[in-house]
């Protein structure tokens, strides 16, 4: 071997590991603070593919989230993915988390998925000129549970008593029960709000449910009660009681009703939010996505289950019926 090329192999065998190290740190880092169901993570990956990222090829995604029985709060967490320099934040899906996560940084970009208006909470300054740091997409679920509370209603006019499930943790419990008291009031209907913060208290509800003599049950947007929707559809049919969400997944699963904005939507939205800002784009450009409607879906079969006649002009108005 020649002395030239001895020296330059040398020099690229030394080199080696700082061009790895090199390709290493320019790899962007999401800081992913909260947690999705399997379909809405999928959704987001879906979202950075279309923008040309992939995780584990050109791209890596730190998850950070509560665990049940943890002391920590979201705070902490944000604060950890701010310590670690991410590239970005995602940050789903209850206000509690974005409200973290805003808190924690105002040069890191941040992307949210959440269920309420993020104007109303100081997040951006407009829907279509975000500004600042922060961009994202609501399904504005929270803002729709009058409507929820219509449509229960259509399946039992006759009901005098609703149970309203919250959780008392969540900074829109506030704006759930305002936005309820109205409507039941107008139509003679008490509300008794049921709390839970924790798993332990999500299980205890429908006991509680089945002592308070309740006709039928509202399940506020919340993370926690997201998270748990399989429970709360397959309780609220063993316990015989009627009930409606925001999501389509908790219909699926035997609940009676949802009404809301697509998630999965939402969730892609985000993930090309998040490609095109790790490409050079300002979160303060880039306007937060609005659902372009509200899914009706109703399971037929838990309502023939409870017993229930599902008006057929309701039935017509349904973007999906499930048999």
């Amino acid at each position: 071997m020649k002395r030239r090329e001895f020296i330059a192999l040398v020099g690229a065998v030394a080199a080696g590991p700082f061009i790895a190290r090199a390709q290493e740190q320019t790899t962007p880092l999401i800081g992913f603070l909260g947690h999705a169901s399997p379909t809405e993570f999928e959704a987001f990956q879906k979202g950075l593919s279309e923008s040309g990222y992939f995780e584990g090829k050109n791209l890596k995604i730190e998850h950070r989230r509560l665990v049940e029985g943890s002391t920590a709060q979201p705070s902490v967490l944000a604060a950890d993915l701010v310590r670690q320099n991410v590239s970005l934040i995602f940050v789903t899906p209850g206000l509690g988390y974005v409200l973290a996560a805003k808190a924690s940084t105002s040069s890191i970009p941040i992307v949210f998925h959440m269920g309420s208006d993020p104007i109303k909470h100081g997040l951006v300054a407009s829907m279509n000129r975000p500004g600042g740091n922060i961009t994202g997409a609501t399904n504005l679920n929270v803002e729709v549970g009058a409507k929820r509370f219509e449509l229960l209603l259509e399946i039992i006019p006759a009901a005098k008593v609703l149970a309203v499930l919250i959780n008392p943790n969540n900074p829109n419990t506030e704006v759930v029960q305002r936005d309820l008291e109205g409507p039941a009031r107008n139509r003679g209907v008490q509300l008794r709000f049921l709390q839970a913060s924790n798993e332990i208290e999500v299980d205890a509800v429908f006991p509680s449910i089945t002592r308070a003599r309740v006709d039928g049950l509202i399940i506020a947007p919340d993370g926690l009660f997201a998270a748990k929707f399989m429970q709360l559809a397959s309780s609220s049919l063993r316990y015989a009681v009627p009930a409606v969400y925001s999501f389509r997944d908790f219909t699926a699963a035997g609940g009676l009703m949802s009404y809301g904005g697509f998630l999965e939507e939402g969730f892609r939205v985000a993930g090309v939010y998040a490609g095109r800002i790790l490409r050079g784009e300002k979160p303060a450009d880039l306007p937060v996505h609005q659902p372009r409607k509200f899914d009706l879906v109703i399971n037929l079969k838990t309502a023939q289950a409870l017993g229930l006649k599902v008006p057929p002009t309701l039935l017509a108005r349904a973007d999906e019926v499930i048999e």
